[in-house]
């Protein structure tokens, strides 16, 4: 005979996406019937869980961390943990002793369809992924019967403010009322004070830098010449840090500063395109004007800051990344790309596999109806509609999400099986 504890779903959450999302999805699972805990690390991580009856903090050390994980979800008869990014310290020996007791492992994060999806999976993301082990053909043949209409990418993210405004946020309660948990360290490498420093600089900066961007993005457009763009990526993102070659943003550029200068026609430019969210912590504008110096392209390089990629897209020749999920729409518009580090993407078909300089003196053309196949799959399966940090887009996202992760199978085998909900209407999330 089975029991109620056996058969009862308990779910540990993690750490989360800045900002209220992982309490409206706890308070969803709990009206599923399933029991739901929150560990939580610091002040920021208690501030966004007020129900004090399922919040349990953990003020002991990293070194201590995982054993108490094991404590812990043997106590509370747990059966599945959810978390936010799979690679952060905390995070990695978790999964792994979660992994070595049998228990369901939910990882969210920033949509490889971004802006207006999530990703969610079981296991792992990114190089973690299972994706990382599926091929264009196997894809093809899961779709075989869906007739899902492939959307087109936007072009702007549709809660950046709402992003940086919780991130902010985060940072000065971990700041200013940290006390009662004195053994916790961030997984970056700067100081608290340092990110809640770098958040506010860039929420009241960011209408100066909109107006920056613009006229450096006009100036491109109606430069009226060939260019490569390069897409740049934050060097502390766990996708840069553990799935690329690259120790550093600075390595990249000197790769492809480099390449472009050897094999590029000598009327093409380089645009270098910032990450949406990069804060100045790493002096990029200043390094790839000294390399280019350095390489004999002054003057043939360019930087642009965050924001609509689409604009700079339209006109471009080639793209070249580490592993951004802003290829994504690269790749949709049939744009030759090259990429250096692992991605769920990076399938043959439709990434070059040329040397670096000789993609920029003559890209072949990726194979576009194979990234379809690909897009379409990712739709069908791990990607989300909606968004952790709008209210629009956590309603639309909770619409879906809490049932994948009831389900028994994950969001590849849901397919497979037959048993995918119908993805829904993509909307605008405000």
């Amino acid at each position: 005979m089975t029991s109620e504890h056996d058969t009862k779903r308990v779910f540990l959450f993690l750490q989360g996406p800045h900002g209220p999302f992982f309490r409206r999805l706890a308070r969803m699972l709990q009206r599923s019937g399933a029991d739901v805990w929150r560990v939580g690390f610091n002040a920021g991580d208690s501030v966004f869980w007020p129900n004090r009856a399922t919040f349990l903090p953990y003020r002991g050390t990293l070194e201590a961390w995982q054993a108490h994980f094991r404590e812990l979800a043997a106590d509370k008869g747990i059966t599945d943990i959810v978390l936010y990014g799979d690679v952060r310290p905390i995070h990695a020996q978790a999964i792994a002793a979660a992994k070595d007791m049998g228990l369901g492992i939910h990882v969210f994060e920033e949509g490889y369809l971004r802006p207006y999806w999530v990703t969610y999976e079981r296991g792992g993301s990114n190089g973690h992924s299972r994706l990382m082990s599926m091929s264009i053909p196997q894809m093809q043949d899961a779709l075989d019967g869906a007739d899902l209409e492939t959307p087109m990418p936007p072009g702007h993210w549709g809660d950046m403010r709402q992003h940086v405004f919780y991130g902010a946020l985060y940072h000065f309660f971990v700041m200013f009322a940290n006390r009662r948990y004195r053994n916790f360290r961030p997984h970056r490498a700067l100081s608290v004070a340092q990110e809640f420093q770098l958040y506010i600089k860039r929420l009241v900066l960011m209408p100066f830098l909109a107006i920056d961007r613009r006229i450096s993005t006009l100036r491109i457009r109606f430069g009226g010449f060939p260019y490569h763009l390069a897409l740049l990526q934050l060097e502390h993102d766990s996708s840069f840090q553990q799935h690329s070659p690259f120790d550093s943003m600075t390595d990249f550029l000197a790769l492809v500063i480099e390449n472009f200068a050897q094999g590029a026609p000598k009327h093409h430019h380089l645009v270098f395109k910032a990450h949406p969210l990069e804060d100045g912590r790493a002096p990029l504008r200043r390094e790839i004007k000294k390399l280019a110096r350095e390489h004999g392209v002054t003057g043939r390089v360019h930087w642009v800051r965050g924001g609509k990629l689409a604009q700079l897209l339209n006109d471009a020749r080639t793209a070249v990344t580490v592993n951004s999920t802003a290829a994504q729409q690269v790749l949709w518009r049939g744009i030759p790309l090259k990429v250096f580090g692992d991605a769920v993407y990076n399938q043959p078909e439709f990434v070059s596999t040329q040397p670096l300089s000789d993609f920029f003196a003559g890209a072949g053309r990726p194979d576009n109806q194979a990234y379809k196949v690909f897009r379409r799959y990712l739709l069908e399966t791990s990607q989300v509609a909606g968004g952790f940090y709008s209210s629009g887009g956590r309603r639309q996202l909770l619409r879906q999400v809490v049932d994948m992760m009831l389900s028994p199978h994950d969001p590849y085998e849901a397919l497979d099986a037959g048993t995918a909900a119908p993805r829904q209407q993509l909307r605008l999330v405000k």
